[in-house]
Parts: structure tokens; sequence; C-alpha cells
């Protein structure tokens, strides 16, 4: 069973929408949650960051399959900005999951066989008036309004980052994901290939993110929010590397 938990074959998916918010925390205050061979991927050598991630998801399935096989379903997960120096003496830039949610039992059921995710299932609800959309669940207790607009977008209020250059760094997914095993120290490393990649920056009205709450973080602001439509994406099978 661990086996089968550590990405064993390669998997493909098409983004049909991926919104993100990257919340800048002090970087003392996220170090705590991230596992000993991880560190965190910092800005001016002060602030870590945090994102919620949604992702709207289809044709998920083994790479090469038909995509008639694959899985839709709406993803949200929490992910820490973080780096691994490898064996080779690379600094591999990437994300350490912290948790992940999923308004689909089935993939609730298979996301937990093939990775070390933890899925849980909720309520993921999305509703458009006029020009804002808002997506909230009632179990998950989180609530998401966003803005189209025609209009220039500006940083948000408070963000370490000047500018959208420097932001667009810390928009995600990154190259790799991170999963550590204490027992035995291996890392497991899934590298994802992605496509079309245009992040757009979104325009936030208001949020609310219980399970970011819970973290009890001090000083945490909302570092930006950036919008991807249409990415074809695959993640190769996951490598075992050990550590020390």
């Amino acid at each position: 069973m661990k086996t089968l938990k550590n990405h064993p074959f390669a998997v493909e998916a098409f983004f049909e929408n991926s919104l993100v918010l990257t919340f800048a925390v002090p970087q003392e205050q996220l170090q705590k949650l991230v596992p000993e061979c991880l560190e965190l991927d910092t800005f001016q050598n002060k602030w870590a960051f945090i994102a919620m991630a949604m992702v709207q998801t289809i044709e998920l399935r083994p790479k090469g399959f038909p995509k008639f096989m694959g899985n839709k379903f709406f993803l949200v997960g929490y992910r820490i900005f973080v780096r691994f120096t490898n064996k080779a003496g690379r600094r591999l830039r990437g994300l350490y999951i912290i948790k992940s949610e999923t308004d689909n039992k089935k993939m609730e059921f298979l996301g937990n066989i093939f990775t070390h995710y933890n899925y849980t299932t909720t309520d993921i609800k999305q509703t458009t008036e006029g020009t804002l959309k808002k997506i909230y669940s009632e179990k998950s207790k989180f609530n998401l309004v966003i803005e189209k607009t025609e209009s220039e977008i500006n940083i948000p209020f408070n963000s370490p980052f000047l500018d959208w250059k420097d932001a667009r760094k810390f928009a995600g997914p990154l190259p790799h994901t991170f999963t550590y095993d204490p027992k035995d120290k291996t890392v497991l490393i899934i590298e994802g290939v992605r496509q079309n990649w245009r992040p757009e920056p979104v325009n936030v009205k208001s949020y609310k993110f219980d399970f970011l709450n819970s973290l009890n973080l001090q000083g945490v602001v909302l570092a930006n929010a950036f919008q991807i439509k249409n990415i074809p994406y695959y993640w190769k099978k996951g490598q075992i590397e050990k550590w020390n």
C-alpha cells in the first residue's frame, strides 16, 4: 500500500481553471509546518508563503490513457512554498502540501490510494452575480469573492511585492511537489510539467478561510492572486531520494 502512495505512474489532466491566492507570512511562523528536509522558499529573507489553490480539473487519468477514462473534480489545496537540495546538489523549488479537499468522493478514494495528500471530501459551490464570482464551502467554512474587471488590477494592499513581476514568482504551481517520510528519512519528489502558462492577476474583493485561520499564524497578508485557464498538465512518476 505504501508503494502505491508514492505516485507509481505518470498522471495527466487538464485544468479548466486554476485560481491561486498566495499569502505572505513571516518565515518564522511557517517553519514549524515543514519537515526537516525542506527549507522555506523566501522573499527578501523575511517572507515565506502559503497558497490556497482552487482548481477545476477534468480528464485526470494515468498518462497515455484515453480522455474518456479521466475524472472531473474540483480541488482545494493548501501548499507551502519550499526548496529541497537533492543529492546532486540542485536546489529544487516546489510545494509542500498540508491539506487537500475535493468535491468528488471517487477522487478522495483514488487520491488517498495513490498519493500522500490525505484528501477529504467537502461541498464546493460557485455563483456569479454580475461581475462578482463567489466560491464557497459551508462544510470547510471558506468564502472567496473575486471581481471580473477590465481595469488595471493593483497588487494587494500590504503585499511584500512591489509589482506583478515579482509576484508571479510565487504564483504556483511550481515544478516539484515534496512528501517526506520521517521514519526512513526519504523524500518523494513529483515533477509537474505544464503548458500554456499565462497567469493573470485577479481582483480579490473578500476572503475567509477557516483552515488558514486554524493555523494561528501571525502577520499574514494576501501577497498575490492569479488565475490561469486551459492548462494541459501532467505529473511524472514519483522519485524517492534518501535524505541524510
